[in-house]
């Protein structure tokens, strides 16, 4: 008797869908769309991840930093750098693909993407040696009135592509030997200093083609030997701070063809030496230029290797008067970047357990919320 009344309703079933199926068949294809993120906002946080455990399939986090909520991802390829436009309307990604996905032949490229619906718009190709490096700011950088990218190469030999954002080809090639990381001048769009192993800035000039003009070093501003400086540093017009590893603050001047500094000052008292206490991270600095406000990842009982140890605590620093004025709880803080203008926030990524904290910045630094599970491996945040 079952069986019979299960036949039954399966019979019934087939002829309804079969009924349907004139109907179904009428019915117009979907169309395909893209779809645009909100507009953005200083608090959309772009997280840079490497992804060290799948390398070859790098990612590009967007978040909105106010509602802490997903927005999208782009592809980054082999250990693929990226950066914001100077306008703030694309993302370019210098990376590297290999035909059999970890070998093979290799090309290298910077990949061009909306920064609103974050599809691929273009690419330019490059020379097989974009910098496989971890996600630093200073790996690939737009001039200040976005003529030109610079991308920093090595093989391990290091050098400097220029590609002219107009033509969107790349022009020229630019050896650095023994230096690092890309400092562009604000005020000359056509000029970046880079960081050299002596303790020196070598500061490039470039004509209206993106030939060198002039390529200049400055005098030794740090000693590698005895405190050598973290390579991240923050930007105010043609001034860049950067912290040394026993926490003195370095202040770098590259408007002109060669590089001035102030002198180095410890944002350190002898009882925070005497208890150990270091900078650490990867972004380990971020400023607030209106403020004047420094914030620093630290951690006590440091010692010589512990430069990358997540932030025990967050400092703020007063630019003016050099003074700490404020000790927060860190949040495991391997990167930091704050939003400029008014209500501002502070991002810090937890290298531990893999969140984003922000801190209400405007006054007195302060925990807002969290959100949890965000990337993998990683060290770099860029806000739009």
């Amino acid at each position: 008797m079952l069986r019979k009344a299960f036949a039954g309703r399966l019979l019934t079933t087939a002829l309804a869908l079969a009924a349907s199926g004139g109907a179904l068949a009428e019915l117009p294809p979907e169309p395909i769309t893209v779809g645009k993120l909100p507009p953005p906002s200083p608090y959309r946080i772009y997280l840079a991840d490497i992804s060290i455990g799948h390398i070859v399939d790098g990612r590009l986090h967007v978040i909105d930093g106010d509602k802490l909520r997903y927005e999208g991802v782009i592809a980054t390829g082999y250990a693929g750098q990226p950066i914001l436009s100077a306008d703030r309307r694309e993302v370019y990604v210098a990376t590297t693909y290999y035909s059999r996905l970890s070998h093979g032949t290799r090309t290298d490229v910077v990949d061009i993407h909306d920064a609103q619906t974050l599809t691929k718009t273009g690419e330019v190709e490059l020379p097989p040696r974009h910098a496989q490096s971890l996600n630093y700011k200073g790996t690939i950088r737009p001039s200040a009135d976005g003529r030109w990218l610079f991308v920093q190469y090595a093989t391990p030999a290091t050098s400097v592509g220029v590609i002219d954002l107009k033509t969107r080809k790349t022009v020229n090639e630019i050896a650095t030997p023994g230096c690092w990381s890309i400092l562009p001048a604000a005020s000359v769009g056509g000029r970046f200093s880079t960081v050299c192993g002596d303790g020196t800035l070598l500061t490039v000039s470039l004509d209206d083609k993106g030939q060198v003009a002039t390529q200049k070093r400055s005098a030794k501003f740090f000693d590698a030997d005895k405190d050598p400086i973290f390579i991240h540093a923050e930007q105010d017009k043609d001034t860049y701070r950067f912290v040394s590893f026993l926490g003195d603050v370095y202040t770098a001047k590259v408007g002109a063809e060669v590089a001035s500094f102030e002198t180095p000052w410890s944002i350190l008292t002898a009882a925070d030496r005497k208890q150990g206490w270091r900078p650490g991270g990867y972004q380990l600095i971020a400023q607030h230029n209106a403020s004047g406000r420094l914030y620093v990842g630290m951690h006590d009982k440091g010692m010589e290797g512990s430069h990358k140890t997540p932030a025990k605590e967050i400092w703020t620093i007063d630019l003016a008067s050099r003074k700490r004025i404020e000790r927060t709880p860190g949040q495991n803080a391997i990167a930091l970047a704050v939003s400029q203008g008014e209500g501002s926030k502070l991002f810090a990524y937890d290298g531990v357990k893999a969140a984003i904290a922000v801190f209400d910045a405007s006054r007195k630094l302060s925990l807002a919320k969290r959100m949890e599970g965000v990337g993998e491996t990683p060290t770099l945040m860029e806000l739009h």
